[in-house]
């Protein structure tokens, strides 16, 4: 039996096809003071083995292996040649899981197993790392810099879905497993740069087919009398303290409204005086007298509840998600009664029509990456999302088949473009589309053959209720770091030093155009942690 190691950066997606030859090699890790990132070591046998490794630093280092998760769907139809993807092709195998080690690996004759090597930068200083699997070894210097790791300042939400892990789980809604493993997905998200959290204080109202419900996950208990109602918080101060406590700085009210349009009212369940019922959905028309009368009561109540919990002006409520052109009319009607009853919260709602904005019916516009020109400079607060595509022009995105460099590089553009947040829908969507039904995400990765590979998540549901990363996820986690970084220099140096910093290391980069070298990006974030020093 032969073993053979070399040290890897973690911005390479290491295919189990791939020879050692083919891959590019690393040398150094620098670390902000505090921060925590990877590298890895792919490691290849010429038999079939289980062989036990080590890894000695004197920091912090967590391992485990890297599982190829299957693509099961093109991203699009017909994909643009200047859209990038790893072996140019959209369906096979792709590099994402990362699953506990142990100490122990499973070698397969000629296959590249990639081992992920997470590090945190405890204490100053220069630290060897060196990995070890039968008898071959390997070693990455770790410098870790005298500067620390800034406090995070950008807003970020990917929106967090209770209900799927409800499914995954077989568990029901507030029940003590629910609140154990919903914490520990909490915990996970704030972890990996997820500030925001995505609070359904009713059922969410999100990828839902028309007529259809998702499963009953309602924070504000209401009772219904005549045309009044009254509301009981309890699960909701039990979902605050606990976020609180797992880090989260924002709360992402759940949407008022439905999906495209807010033409409907979201699920929302009562006692009455005929039992345990649905009181709004589908069939409520959003602007009926009844519902506006339910708002007007829900809204007075909910500032008087979060005033007392001293959370309001932490408090972001929405209306619709992505509405049409001729959906105007009606988001208008909707977004006063927002504005009305809501008032005292920032209203934001994903949307990248300009004209929603400039008429003034939204506070917080969040438009697609490929929309963010059209915003940029004209609104008070800059935002940006990505999800189901865009594909063309090497778009920022997270899909399983493409580089990890177009997952890392958003942090650098939020910085450089000026933005304050940003959104993505799919934190852990294990549903398939329109949330028919749940789907396992091991083996399903594009919501039942609907949305491009791994858009839906980048979390996987581990064993006993905790989550399991992705190396998507800790490639967007380094891009926040990026960003602060980024904002640390301009504090230090002069917003013109960190810009020519960006052009320097970079290039004029733009949402369309940066570089997918991962040895660039290296050089990059090593540098970073120099100049901060």
């Amino acid at each position: 039996m032969a073993i053979s190691v070399i040290p890897v950066s973690s911005l390479v997606k290491i295919f189990s096809h791939e020879a050692l030859s083919s891959l590019p090699r690393t040398s150094r890790l620098s670390l902000l003071c505090g921060e925590k990132s990877a590298v890895q070591f792919a490691v290849v046998s010429d038999s079939d083995c289980e062989t036990e490794f080590s890894v000695d630093c004197a920091l912090p280092v967590e391992a485990g292996t890297v599982r190829e998760i299957y693509s099961d769907r093109a991203c699009i139809d017909d994909r643009p040649a200047n859209c990038t993807v790893l072996n140019n092709a959209d369906i096979g195998f792709y590099p994402d899981l990362i699953e506990p080690a142990c100490g122990k690996l499973t070698l397969e004759n000629g296959k590249t197993l990639g081992v992920y090597c997470e590090v945190c930068g405890a204490e100053p200083g220069t630290y060897p790392l060196v990995f070890k699997a039968g008898g071959e070894s390997a070693a990455v210097e770790v410098y870790v810099s005298s500067a620390k790791m800034p406090v995070q300042t950008l807003m970020c939400t990917n929106w967090f879905h209770t209900d799927c892990i409800m499914s995954y789980y077989g568990i029901e809604a507030f029940s003590d497993e629910y609140w154990r493993i919903t914490e520990n997905f909490v915990r996970n998200a704030v972890s990996h740069g997820i500030n925001m959290i995505l609070t359904p204080v009713f059922t969410l109202a999100l990828d839902t087919a028309v007529g259809s419900e998702r499963p009953t996950v309602q924070l504000i208990d209401v009772t219904k009398k005549g045309y009044d109602y009254t509301f009981d918080y309890a699960n909701f101060d039990r979902w605050v303290a606990m976020c609180l406590d797992c880090g989260v700085k924002y709360f992402e009210i759940s949407h008022l409204f439905t999906q495209w349009g807010a033409k409907h009212a979201p699920k929302i369940m009562a006692h009455t005086s005929t039992g345990y019922r649905r009181i709004f959905g589908w069939e409520t028309n959003s602007v009926s007298r009844g519902y506006m009368s339910f708002l007007r009561q829900l809204g007075a109540s909910f500032k008087e509840h979060t005033d007392a919990l001293g959370i309001t002006d932490i408090c972001y409520v929405h209306c619709s998600d992505e509405p049409g052109g001729r959906d105007i009319v009606r988001y208008r009607r909707c977004a006063a009664a927002v504005g009305e009853f809501f008032s005292a919260f920032v209203h934001m709602d994903a949307l990248s029509d300009y004209k929603y904005y400039s008429k003034g019916l939204v506070d917080l516009p969040v438009p697609c990456e490929s929309d963010i020109d059209k915003f940029r400079g004209r609104v008070d607060r800059l935002w940006t999302y990505y999800c189901c595509g865009p594909f063309e022009n090497e778009y920022p995105n997270r899909f399983l088949f493409l580089p990890l460099v177009k997952m890392r590089v958003i942090g650098v553009l939020l910085y450089k473009y000026g933005c304050e947040g940003f959104l993505h829908w799919g934190f852990n969507f294990w549903y398939s589309q329109f949330s028919r039904r749940p789907v396992d995400p091991f083996t399903e990765t594009t919501a039942g053959g609907n949305f491009p590979a791994g858009d839906g998540f980048i979390v996987y549901p581990g064993e006993n209720g905790r989550p399991m990363c992705s190396i998507r996820e800790k490639s967007f986690r380094d891009g926040v770091r990026d960003y602060e970084a980024l904002k640390a220099l301009e504090k230090k140096k002069g917003a013109r030093y960190a810009a020519d910093y960006i052009k320097r290391t970079l290039g004029d980069i733009t949402f369309t155009s940066y570089p997918l070298d991962t040895a660039v990006f290296e050089e990059f974030a090593n540098g970073l942690a120099k100049e901060l020093e």
